[in-house]
């Protein structure tokens, strides 16, 4: 039988209290269950790189980087400095210029080479390794052997070198010149201080070159105080050292003809038949007595005559070349530090201190010679009160006086370095200042057919197209030809002929 009682009437009874129903048993769970909760974020699946972003968390794919392990051997002390300043003289794959000529003493003086690029004496290539003359950056490797170019300034250092020599019209034998080079980056002055080591050699005078004046004061040599010197002098036996491996590297026949002509007596080993060059050897093996042995040479170098008894085999002496690139480091402190700490000046460095005293007045090199003082635009300190100096001393070859109000002066309340200008004012009249600029438009095309001769241009050198790399290299600067001449150009290829269509 049917139960009068429907669905609906059953949902309207009212629901007992909750004290009436029987209890519910609590189950009770661990803390440490393994039960996944509700909304817990899901397990990350294994090879995917995705990963929940968190607040304010970069959108970005983010890859772990696989750890490269080097299993090639580390290169050895001193390998990567060697490679990157080795330097390349000769490339085989370049075309050799057939009649091409030497610098010789009777060319670095004729005009009607000018503008031509003369090579460099191979007898004498060993010799300009030895004083450093080569850079690395400069583009020798790209020919077949080392050549330079005839410029103007090139053919009035040769005929100075002959006159400082006693040859040639207006001689004036044992005349002291003192040059300080300047000029734009890439206008050739480190190229140009090559050229009169290579007259020097010519002329068998004695090359003495400082090839990077910042090594000397960069703090990377050692330096030790002088006792007894007041203010504190430093003098750095390991640069001096370098300087005597450097000369008598160069210059061993010159200084092995040479014997001794004044008393040493620090030195027990000297007989009066030993040579410069057994005297410059002590400086060798024994750095502590460098800086004695380069006072002694010098004073051997800049004689002269002979001392009482040692009158037999003197020689007259010949012109010396002094050399030095880079001179703006040495107008600055230096990166050596006193016993309080204080940086020390360059001029306190005893090394430094002997060359910028050959620029002051009066004959420092007593046989005569030239001294060459570049400095250096593409590492340059740049320091103000040189720089006001050099302006100083232009003005003064212009003829403006320093009392005129046109007469450079350093800035009004600014810090100035007085024996900087101090030096420069010593040195007003023995001083020049040579500013090298770019070539000539027919020596630039000189310089250009050098390229084509030997392969590297595969153009037309017209006087339009020189013309347009005059322009284009910032009137002549020959650092700036060269980079638009080793942009090698080979002609397209003509597209091959289509094949004929079978009949």
């Amino acid at each position: 039988m049917a139960s009068s009682w429907c669905w609906n009437c059953l949902s309207r009874l009212r629901q007992p209290p909750q004290a009436l129903l029987p209890p519910t048993p609590r189950i009770s769970t661990a803390s440490f269950h393994s039960t996944a909760l509700r909304y817990a974020q899901p397990a990350k699946k294994k090879g995917n790189s995705l990963t929940v972003m968190k607040h304010r968390q970069s959108t970005s794919l983010r890859r772990k980087k696989k750890k490269i392990t080097a299993t090639a051997r580390p290169p050895a002390v001193g390998e990567r400095k060697a490679l990157r300043k080795r330097i390349v003289l000769s490339n085989p794959n370049a075309l050799e210029i057939e009649g091409m000529q030497d610098l010789s003493a009777e060319t670095m003086v004729d005009s009607r080479l000018r503008g031509s690029v003369l090579g460099l004496p191979a007898t004498m290539i060993d010799q300009l390794r030895a004083v450093q003359a080569f850079k690395p950056k400069q583009g020798w490797s790209l020919f077949r052997r080392p050549g330079t170019v005839l410029r103007r300034d090139t053919i009035e250092m040769g005929r100075l070198f002959e006159k400082i020599s006693g040859e040639g019209e207006g001689a004036h034998k044992g005349k002291v010149v003192k040059k300080i080079i300047t000029g734009m980056k890439g206008s050739g002055k480190t190229v140009h201080l090559l050229q009169a080591m290579t007259m020097g050699f010519l002329k068998n005078w004695a090359v003495i070159t400082i090839p990077d004046a910042r090594e000397l004061v960069s703090g990377d040599t050692a330096y030790a105080a002088i006792e007894g010197t007041n203010p504190p002098q430093y003098v750095q036996p390991g640069a001096t050292s370098a300087l005597l491996t450097r000369t008598v590297a160069a210059n061993s026949e010159l200084l092995s003809s040479l014997k001794i002509s004044q008393q040493h007596p620090e030195f027990k080993s000297l007989t009066p038949k030993s040579s410069l060059e057994d005297l410059a050897r002590l400086g060798f093996h024994d750095p502590a007595v460098s800086w004695a042995v380069f006072q002694a040479l010098w004073k051997e170098l800049t004689a002269t005559a002979p001392a009482p008894g040692l009158e037999k085999d003197f020689k007259p002496r010949p012109p010396m070349l002094v050399a030095v690139d880079g001179l703006a480091h040495w107008m600055t402190n230096s990166a050596y530090r006193d016993v309080d700490y204080k940086p020390i000046h360059a001029h306190d460095l005893v090394f430094v201190n002997h060359f910028l005293s050959l620029l002051k007045e009066g004959d420092s090199l007593k046989n005569g010679g030239l001294l060459l003082y570049a400095t250096s635009s593409s590492n340059n300190p740049n320091p103000k009160d040189f720089n006001v100096a050099l302006d100083q001393l232009k003005a003064r070859q212009a003829g403006i006086s320093p009392s005129s109000p046109e007469y450079p002066q350093p800035a009004a309340y600014t810090v100035t370095d007085p024996r900087v200008l101090e030096m420069f004012a010593k040195a007003q009249s023995s001083l020049e200042l040579q500013m090298l600029s770019g070539l000539t438009r027919e020596e630039a095309r000189g310089f250009m057919e050098y390229f084509a001769r030997s392969g590297l241009l595969r153009e037309s050198v017209n006087d339009s197209w020189v013309s347009e790399k005059w322009s284009l290299s910032g009137g002549g600067i020959i650092g700036e030809l060269e980079k638009l001449g080793r942009q090698v150009r080979a002609p397209a290829a003509a597209p091959a002929p289509a094949p004929a269509a079978s009949a």
